[in-house]
């Protein structure tokens, strides 16, 4: 008899556990839009959820210590006229969060740390360029203030939030709907899944698709991918009988898959959750009570089953927890914050060790909030990885730093008139700032105004006189 050799591996044993009831966040009337968006975004000091509202849309932000009954009352950022479908935190500001709509619009919103008396309705900048709804959001992973979004008219744009720019619009690659979208680690390379069953990866910054692979799940429901750290391809999609399957790709050799396997039949999208550190996948599927975990190797067969968390109630959603916020303290290695109908859990994956000591092995330097690049440098062709942190002393997240967006204005191209705030009063809380520097600003906003509706009223004028000529 030949004895069965049991695959080495740190992360065998990886078990996950739903934290107590006293750390839930209870009465939170999460969003019944059907949408394939996670519905929830999570960051080292808030939780985010998108919520049922009338007569528009909306979405919870709550700090995470705020655990237990949330009140009814409680503000939420509502500007959306249409409901909300994806959110997304910036990974370069834990105060900055950016909202997809149904709208057409993107809002990027300013959180303050304290707990707001009404609710959040002015965005720090709005960003207009889809023609329909906008369902995926993703920020760029090393470079400040690029934010892409893709809508249903099947462009990807990606914006710079600091100016309120276009920066690249990338309109004829996909004819169908785009179902989701992934920067590799240096932002360099997109991967996208579409309708058309096509997986795609494109460079955006010179617009041409890299590589593409026709029908790398066979099934007609959506398909996800997502970047592994060796540069392979991870995909979730179905089979041609309805079954889920899981994929790995090398985007050097599209013709076959690195590995394929079947799952089970439900037709609820497994949405891919990656940690780079680790190399482990979770699978979530919306409608699904469990999540399935795999860690991806170099050796055959490349995508090894770890476990299985299962749980009564299924999800509707779930928020995934940058490395930097979980208690190294004890093991975590991932958090995984679930939507329930009224709802959120927190769940925690640990892997069991005896020692208190910090466990270098577990945790390797880990992206930090630092961007790499600023939004023009990354235009112009530079691409640089991720700035990492050390977690051997925990991570405490930096204070309130405001985002400052200079808009570059079409019709008034003289430089704004007034005092200009220094990086200092920006840092600094509003109450620091003195009652007259205030009226100055409001004084020169005024002027602005006032010389837009004179440049309006100029170009109405021209354009009644252009119309008479014609007639």
């Amino acid at each position: 008899m030949s004895r069965r050799v049991v695959r080495q591996s740190k992360f065998r044993h990886v078990f996950g556990q739903a934290a107590k009831a006293d750390q839930a966040y209870e009465d939170i009337r999460v969003s019944k839009v059907t949408w394939d968006s996670s519905f929830c975004a999570v960051n080292p000091k808030f939780l985010a959820i998108i919520v049922e509202a009338g007569g528009g849309g909306a979405f919870i932000v709550l700090p995470l210590a705020k655990t237990g009954r949330v009140d009814k009352n409680y503000p939420l950022v509502t500007g959306h006229t249409a409901p909300v479908l994806d959110i997304d935190w910036c990974p370069h500001n834990d105060n900055v969060i950016a909202s997809a709509s149904d709208d057409t619009t993107i809002m990027v919103w300013q959180i303050p740390d304290y707990t707001p008396m009404r609710n959040i309705t002015e965005p720090i900048i709005t960003l207009e360029g889809h023609s329909k709804r906008v369902g995926i959001l993703s920020w760029h992973p090393t470079a400040r203030n690029v934010l892409l979004s893709a809508g249903g008219d099947n462009v990807i744009i990606i914006w710079n939030v600091g100016t309120g720019e276009v920066l690249l619009s990338l309109d004829d690659m996909h004819p169908d709907v785009i179902h989701s979208v992934c920067w590799n680690s240096n932002g360099s390379l997109l991967a996208t899944t579409c309708k058309d069953k096509t997986l795609r990866i494109i460079d955006p910054r010179k617009g041409q698709v890299v590589a593409e692979r026709f029908a790398a799940h066979e099934g007609m429901r959506p398909m996800r991918a997502v970047f592994t750290r060796q540069g392979h391809i991870f995909t979730t999609g179905f089979t041609r009988m309805s079954q889920r399957e899981l994929g790995l790709w090398d985007p050097n050799n599209f013709e076959e898959p690195v590995a394929l396997q079947e799952m089970d039949t439900s037709n609820g999208v497994l949405l891919p959750f990656y940690d780079p550190d680790s190399s482990i996948v979770y699978l979530c599927g919306k409608g699904d009570s469990s999540i399935r975990y795999f860690e991806i190797t170099d050796e055959p067969p490349f995508v090894h089953y770890l476990n299985t968390f299962s749980s009564k109630e299924p999800q509707r959603g779930m928020g995934f927890m940058p490395k930097r916020g979980l208690d190294v303290s004890k093991c975590e290695i991932a958090r995984f914050y679930k939507l329930h109908e009224r709802k959120c859990e927190p769940i925690i994956m640990t892997v069991p060790r005896k020692s208190d000591l910090f466990q270098d092995d577990l945790y390797p330097d880990t992206p930090g909030p630092e961007p790499a690049l600023e939004a023009d440098e990354w235009l112009s062709g530079q691409d640089a990885e991720p700035v990492l942190i050390s977690l051997r002393d925990g991570y405490v997240p930096p204070k309130h730093r405001e985002l400052r967006v200079t808009k570059r204005n079409i019709l008034d191209v003289r430089p704004p008139s007034g005092p200009r705030r220094s990086q200092s009063a920006s840092d600094a809380p509003l109450s620091q700032h003195t009652l007259e520097t205030l009226l100055e600003e409001i004084k020169a906003l005024r002027e602005r105004v006032q010389a837009q509706e004179q440049r309006i009223t100029a170009l109405e004028n021209m354009l009644c006189e252009l119309v008479d000529c014609t007639d």
